[in-house]
């Protein structure tokens, strides 16, 4: 169905979809290239790829491209998108329209938009155009660009990361709660970059008073991605905290930096609503249904949690917490993939264990993982599973 030149170029695709990893959010990750033929040979008269939301999509840019290079070739040409064009008005116009109007007359999408509303809707389009449409090249590679938009579209929740790190004897912290630095520093640029292309972070109350942390991402230890991320481009996620026993206070470091938080509590009557403190305006105070846990505890309904940040539009979602609360995401059956960092240390005594899922009492109820990828992050062991 599909040649070795299409392959080779439904490639290069989706290589330029990846430089849209840090900024899309929380739009998919698309890349496009047009090949005309020119004495016989292919070749590419243009490419592009989504860069930000608001902005023009991967088959805008490639246009555009190939409108200043080689407008005269644009006309018979061939598009190779990672993402089949989309049909409708958005912040854009639609792509489909686009390209018709561009006079291509090949189309190959890797994947058909998940979205049910519109799935296959441009693929129609363009055929009912008269344009030669096929989907399904290089799709298991194309649907690996966008994890949290596919989730999003099919299941309304988004995808679920969590992130964990620990020494080799699965601690996390010493008994008195020190815990810096198990992990290197090579590890911690990682996770800076697992924050920049998330958009959500979530934390409990306990992570934020006990490290008094920002969860922000720092430029300054983004690593080699420095190179080709801008320290003004950088966007960051919206910061998620658990407070449902109201603990937290405006003073902490977490609200010292001007970006967009989400302070999740239970149900409050008014007077307690009253008596809450004054929160900077980048805070937005959001109440959820609890439910109690087996000391009695309420605790945030944390599917409900996960339903309120799909209905905002966030895709991609990182847990980054103590053991209690990424314990309930994985009790729970709510995260989607492990990433686990092991440090070459043995901690012993009586430190703080990685996760805590008190429901599980027999091996039969364990949480099976499939590992898809391990590697050594500077001296630190990376583990990447996801849940059977």
């Amino acid at each position: 169905m599909f040649s070795e030149q299409d392959h080779h170029y439904m490639a290069l695709a989706i290589k330029l979809a990846k430089q849209g990893h840090y900024t899309t959010s929380p739009n998919p990750r698309v890349g496009c290239v047009l090949v005309s033929c020119v004495a016989g040979k292919a070749k590419i008269i243009g490419s592009g790829f989504h860069q930000k939301a608001g902005q023009g999509h991967a088959e805008v840019n490639a246009l555009l491209d190939a409108n200043d290079k080689f407008p005269h070739l644009i006309e018979g040409a061939t598009a190779y998108v990672t993402l089949e064009p989309c049909s409708h008005f958005g912040r854009t116009p639609p792509c489909a329209q686009g390209l018709i109007d561009s006079g291509v007359k090949r189309v190959v999408a890797a994947m058909v938009d998940p979205n049910p509303a519109v799935s296959g809707r441009g693929l129609a389009m363009l055929i009912d155009a008269g344009i030669k449409a096929e989907s399904g090249l290089l799709e298991n590679e194309a649907k690996a660009l966008n994890p949290g938009f596919i989730n999003l579209m099919t299941q309304k929740k988004p995808f679920v990361r969590c992130k964990l790190a620990a020494s080799l004897d699965g601690k996390t912290a010493m008994q008195s709660g020190e815990s810096k630095w198990i992990t290197s520093s090579a590890a911690r640029a990682d996770v800076q970059r697992l924050r920049a292309q998330s958009c959500a972070i979530i934390a409990g109350a306990d992570s934020i008073l006990t490290d008094n942390a920002k969860m922000t991402v720092r430029w300054s230890e983004l690593g080699q991605l420095k190179e080709s991320y801008p320290q003004e481009q950088v966007r960051q996620p919206v910061r998620v905290v658990i407070d449902s026993q109201n603990r937290l206070t405006p003073e902490l470091a977490f609200f010292s930096q001007e970006s967009t938080i989400l302070l999740v509590r239970g149900e409050l009557d008014k007077l307690a609503l009253e008596n809450l403190p004054q929160w900077p305006h980048f805070v937005e105070q959001v109440q959820l249904p609890c439910s109690k846990n087996a000391q009695g505890q309420d605790k945030i309904d944390l599917d409900s949690l996960l339903t309120e940040l799909a209905k905002r539009g966030f895709n991609d979602v990182l847990v980054e917490s103590g053991s209690t609360l990424a314990g309930a995401f994985i009790e729970q059956d709510l995260v989607d993939e492990l990433i686990l960092f092991q440090a070459p240390k043995l901690m012993g005594g009586e430190g703080k264990s990685l996760v805590a899922m008190p429901k599980i009492t027999k091996l039969s109820q364990a949480k099976s993982l499939s590992v898809t990828d391990i590697r050594m992050v500077g001296c630190d062991i990376r583990i990447t599973a996801k849940f059977d």
